[in-house]
C-alpha cells in the first residue's frame, strides 16, 4: 500500500456527497458562434498529406472540448472569468498545444495520446492542492482495496513534505513497519532512484509490486540523522485498525479500572471492530476509557462518522462540509440505529499527526462534550476529497469541500485543539513507536522502551481518574 495523505468521502450517508448528482440529466447545448466559425474554416482532409490524422485529433478535442463546455456550465457557475466563449478559447489553446506536441515532438514515442492527457490532469491536479491527485488503474484499485482493510504492498502512508517523500504513518503489523520504518521517516531512495522533489503519484510505481516482490529504500531518519539502506518484501496483510483493547494495569490504573484502545486508521471495518472492543471492556468492568488517535492519518469519513456513533446518542451532527457553492453544504449525523455507549467518560489522545479523520472524530467528541481532549493540537487536514472513478479505469482525488465541527470550528490549518495539552519528548515518542512496532532492532531500542514513560496517557488517565472521583 502507498497513500497519499487524503480524505475519502463515503457514499453510504444519505447526505453524502455524489458526483454523479451536481450533473442535470438533460442540458441542450449552443455552439458558440466562434466555434462554429472554426468549424466551417476546417480545411479538407485532401488539402495537404497527413491531413485526416490531424483533423481527426481536432475532432476529437472538440467533442472534449464540447463536454467539458456543458460541465463548465456547472463547475464554472458564478465565475465572469470563464464565460462559455473564454472557456472554449482555452481548450482551444489546449487542444492546440496538444496537436503540437503529437505532430512535431522529436521523440514520438513519448507522444502517445493516454501518457499526454494523464499527465495533463496529473498537472491540473498538483495545481490545486497537495491532496488533489491523480490515481493511475492500479493505485485507484490499490485505494478501494485499502478501504475494505486487506492489502499488498509494504504498507506506508506517505506525503511529500518540504520536497521529500515523508512517511506520515507505517502500518503495524505490514513489512516496513517490521522492518524499522517509522512516521516521520524520509525516503531518499527507491531501488537506486532518487525521489527528493518527487510527488506521491511519482514514486507510486515504485512502491508498486506483487506479493513476494522486493523493494529496497533509501532512509533517512531526520530526528537521529541515520542513514541507512532496507529492502523490504511486498506482502499481502490485513488492515486491523482497533488494536491494544485492554484494562490498565493498576500501576497506571491504581484501582479505577480504566479501558485503553487506540485506532491505526479510519476504513469500512473500524467502526464494528471498535464496538465490540468497547463491548468486552464493559463486560470486564471498565469505567472509563482512553481512546488512542495520535499518529492517525485519517481515513473514510463515513467510518469517522460511524466511530462518533459508537460513543454519541443516535442523529447526533458529527461534522458539517462547505463548498464552493452554498448548495453543498452537506451534513453527516450518526447513524439512527446506532447503539449508544455514553455509560463511562471518555478521553481521546491526539498528537500533531492526527489527521483528518481524526480529526473529525476529536472535534465531534470535544464539541458535544462527550470527551476530554489530552495531548497536542491535530495535524490541521480538514479538506474533503472526493474519490471520482474515470472512464479508462483510473480515477483521481479532488478537493471538494472544507469540515467544519460541530460548534462551526474549522479544521483546516487549524487542528483541534486539546483540552489538556501534553507534550512527548522525543526520546518518549520514539520509544512510544518502538513499542508499537512490538520488535526491537537493537539492545539500545529496547533499553529505551524500557525506561520511557508515556506522559500523555498518565495525563489522560489522571483527568479519567478526577472525572470518577468528582462524579461518584
Amino acid at each position: 500500500m502507498v497513500n497519499a495523505l487524503a480524505e475519502n468521502r463515503s457514499d453510504a450517508q444519505a447526505t453524502s456527497y455524489n458526483p454523479q448528482s451536481a450533473i442535470p440529466h438533460s442540458i441542450s447545448i449552443n455552439i458558440h458562434p466562434h466555434l462554429r466559425c472554426w468549424l466551417q474554416q476546417l480545411p479538407s482532409p485532401k488539402t495537404r498529406p497527413g491531413m485526416r490524422r490531424k483533423l481527426g485529433l481536432i475532432f476529437l478535442f472538440l467533442l472534449v472540448g464540447l463536454d467539458l463546455l456543458v460541465g463548465g456550465k456547472v463547475l464554472t457557475s458564478g465565475r465572469a472569468d470563464d464565460t462559455g466563449q473564454e472557456l472554449a478559447a482555452r481548450l482551444g489553446l489546449f487542444t492546440r498545444a496538444f496537436q503540437l506536441i503529437r505532430q512535431d515532438y522529436v521523440d514520438p514515442e513519448k507522444t502517445d495520446t493516454k501518457g499526454l492527457i494523464h499527465a495533463a490532469i496529473k498537472q491540473m491536479l498538483a495545481k490545486l492542492d497537495p491532496h488533489s491527485i491523480y490515481l493511475d488503474a492500479n493505485d485507484f484499485q490499490d485505494s478501494q482495496e485499502e478501504n475494505k482493510g486487506e492489502v499488498t504492498g509494504i504498507g506506508i502512508v506517505v506525503s511529500a513534505i518540504n520536497g521529500f517523500i515523508t512517511i506520515v504513518s507505517s502500518v503495524e503489523d505490514a513489512p516496513a513497519s517490521k522492518a524499522g520504518l517509522m512516521a516521520g521517516d524520509q525516503i531518499m531512495a527507491i531501488n537506486g532512484v532518487k525521489v527528493e522533489r518527487k510527488t506521491v503519484e511519482d514514486i507510486a510505481p515504485l512502491l508498486r509490486g506483487g506479493s513476494g516482490t522486493v523493494v529496497n529504500l533509501n532512509v533517512f531518519r531526520p530526528s537521529s540523522k541515520a542513514n541507512w539502506d532496507v529492502s523490504v518484501t511486498r506482502e499481502i496483510y490485513k488492515v486491523t485498525t482497533v488494536r491494544d483493547a485492554h484494562l490498565l494495569e493498576s500501576s497506571i490504573a491504581g484501582g479505577s479500572r480504566i479501558g485503553y484502545l487506540r485506532i491505526t486508521e479510519f476504513n469500512q471495518p473500524t467502526a464494528a471492530e471498535l464496538g465490540e472492543k468497547v463491548d468486552e471492556l464493559l463486560k470486564e468492568g471498565m469505567r472509563g476509557l482512553v481512546l488512542d488517535l495520535r499518529y492517525n492519518p485519517g481515513g473514510l469519513l463515513q467510518s469517522a462518522i460511524d466511530t462518533c456513533g459508537v460513543f454519541l446518542p443516535p442523529r447526533t451532527m458529527v461534522v458539517y462540509t462547505e463548498g464552493r457553492d452554498p448548495s453543498t453544504h452537506q451534513e453527516y449525523f450518526t447513524d439512527p440505529r446506532s447503539k449508544q455507549r455514553d455509560s463511562f467518560p471518555l478521553v481521546v489522545l491526539v498528537n500533531s499527526e492526527s489527521a483528518s479523520a481524526s480529526e473529525i472524530v476529536a472535534g465531534a467528541m470535544k464539541d458535544w462534550r462527550r470527551a476530554i481532549i489530552v495531548g497536542e493540537t491535530t495535524f490541521g487536514k480538514g479538506l474533503v476529497q472526493g474519490q471520482f472513478p474515470l472512464p479508462d479505469g483510473s480515477g483521481m482525488r479532488l478537493t471538494v469541500s472544507r469540515y467544519y465541527t460541530p460548534a462551526h470550528e474549522t479544521i483546516q490549518e487549524k487542528g483541534v485543539e486539546p483540552d489538556i495539552m501534553s507534550i512527548l519528548s522525543r526520546e518518549d515518542e520514539r520509544a512510544l513507536l518502538i513499542r508499537r512496532r512490538g520488535a526491537f532492532s537493537s539492545a539500545a531500542e529496547k533499553e529505551q522502551v524500557l525506561h520511557a514513560h508515556d506522559s500523555q496517557l498518565e495525563r489522560a488517565v489522571d483527568a479519567l481518574k478526577g472525572f470518577l472521583v468528582y462524579s461518584g
